[in-house]
């Protein structure tokens, strides 16, 4: 798992199964994060090949802490069986999607983005 930080733009990139154990890593690195106003947070799917309920988490608390300080959550690269989790629990129509990283359309620019 890797985090890097920077203003505006907060990059995740878990890696292997989502489930109970990196599912709690995951939460614990988010956890660290000192949330700003006006902050990107892409979480990068790419190496997730599998996820299960657990998994979901750390994505949702996620969402809602960004959100309320009025912040942006992107999911990006996510794989099939990752993206069929997501459309099951309907959560494919609360998150922001895209396919890749370069596909995030905002004010944000590669030269402030933070690695976690």
């Amino acid at each position: 798992m890797t985090l890097t930080q920077e203003k505006p733009v907060i990059f995740f990139k878990p890696q292997g199964r989502m489930d109970l154990e990196t599912a709690t890593a995951l939460s614990q690195k988010m956890a660290e994060v000192k949330l700003q106003s006006q902050q990107l947070w892409v979480i990068d799917l790419a190496e997730v090949g599998f996820m299960d309920s657990s998994g979901l988490v750390p994505l949702v608390q996620a969402l809602k802490a960004v959100r309320e300080r009025g912040c942006r959550l992107v999911l990006c690269n996510v794989q099939a069986p990752v993206r069929l989790v997501l459309e099951l629990t309907h959560l494919d129509s609360v998150f922001e999607i895209v396919d890749n990283y370069e596909d995030i359309d905002s004010q944000f620019d590669e030269k402030s983005l933070a690695t976690v």
